[in-house]
């Protein structure tokens, strides 16, 4: 007790920052025992939960594996199969093992190919998950609708096209990823239609997606990317470029061509590269007779693809810009020149007194 009435005078006597900090640390104390406790609680139900997990895994596993091998050519569902399709529909029926139902069902379909693959695919269908996964497309959750179209992009229902096809300028992003990989994956490059009415923008790391979704097709016919070069979403425009470099759309250059007066110069730039990548000798004219007016960024563009698309008859251009105050411009068009003139490159050389340039030919010449 004396102990106790110690404590408290001291406590009264102390400085008001020692009385704060001692309230502090209780405050801190009293907050952490309950949290420590909560936390051994929770590792204890997070693990019991994982065991309970594993084991409805190994049992729904086993279904499959069943399912799978107890069929016949002469029925199209046999008995057997049958079992385990009741089995499973009153499994789905709890929300909690309708999640592991479907885990499961994804791990062995993308773990088997062929006419197996096939199986799990129709047992999706046969077990009425599907319809669990329906009504999730009319959600107002973002991510519930979000996850169902994902669902159907895993099991390759391609019959809810237009129920998902809606949500295209959904104002979720993680909707409208979603919504463009199930027309992809499913549609392969017809699936791309949806760029004729997207509205919101394709970001970089969703055309990266689509991209590698479309490049695992073979002997796929390419579709008209000309509409999508006119788009007035830049965005689509950016992604119609990307396409037409990938996939050598030499057809579209007169529309290329044409984009050089694009209102976006970033655009305007990506143009340059791709009618380079094509060869479009014809575009080298265009952008000679209004250099001069092109932004520094496009001139710098420009000799990239002089350096790609070359011709004797470049020499006069060349010359009028082996003095660019630009160093980038300045040294492509001397490197061209060493190339069509390897003479006139070396007169140059000999009538300049400026040591800068005398460097960068050097630089041209050793390299």
């Amino acid at each position: 007790m004396n102990e106790t009435q110690h404590l408290i005078e001291y406590f009264k006597q102390s400085p008001f920052i020692i009385q704060l900090a001692w309230i502090i640390s209780g405050v801190f104390f009293v907050s952490i025992v309950p949290l420590i406790f909560y936390l051994k609680y929770l590792r204890g139900h997070l693990r019991e939960n994982e065991k309970i997990v594993a084991k409805y895994q190994n049992e729904y596993e086993q279904y499959l594996v069943t399912y799978l091998y107890t069929g016949n050519e002469e029925e199209e569902i046999s008995s057997d199969q049958q079992l385990i399709i009741n089995k499973l529909k009153k499994c789905i029926v709890e929300p909690f093992k309708r999640k592991i139902v479907i885990s499961t069902l994804l791990k062995l379909k993308n773990e088997i190919s062929g006419e197996m693959a096939e199986s799990i695919q129709k047992l999706y269908f046969q077990t009425g998950l599907i319809d669990y996964t329906l009504p999730k497309l009319r959600s107002k959750k973002w991510y519930s609708l979000a996850k169902g179209i994902r669902e159907l992009r895993q099991f390759q229902v391609k019959e809810a096209h237009d129920e998902v096809i809606i949500y295209i300028n959904h104002p979720k992003r993680e909707v409208r990823k979603e919504m463009q990989l199930y027309m992809v994956n499913l549609f392969y490059f017809e699936g791309l239609d949806f760029l004729n009415v997207l509205e919101t923008p394709l970001s970089e790391w969703d055309q990266i997606q689509l991209l590698e979704v479309l490049q695992r097709f073979d002997n796929q016919k390419i579709p008209d990317i000309k509409p999508w070069l006119k788009s007035s979403n830049d965005s689509v425009v950016v992604f119609a470029l990307k396409l037409a470099k990938i996939y050598n759309q030499f057809e579209a250059k007169d529309e290329l061509i044409n984009m050089l007066e694009h209102k976006n110069k970033d655009i305007r730039i990506d143009v340059i590269f791709v009618l380079s990548h094509l060869i479009v000798l014809e575009a080298k004219e265009v952008l000679k007779n209004n250099f001069d007016m092109r932004s520094q960024e496009e001139q710098i563009a420009f000799f990239k693809m002089m350096e790609n698309l070359y011709e004797n008859s470049d020499e006069p251009f060349l010359l009028e810009h082996i003095h660019n105050e630009n160093f980038e411009i300045k040294l492509s068009a001397l490197k061209i020149l060493k190339v069509i003139n390897s003479d006139k490159f070396n007169n140059i050389k000999l009538e300049s007194l400026e040591p800068e340039f005398l460097r960068i030919v050097n630089f041209i010449e050793n390299n």
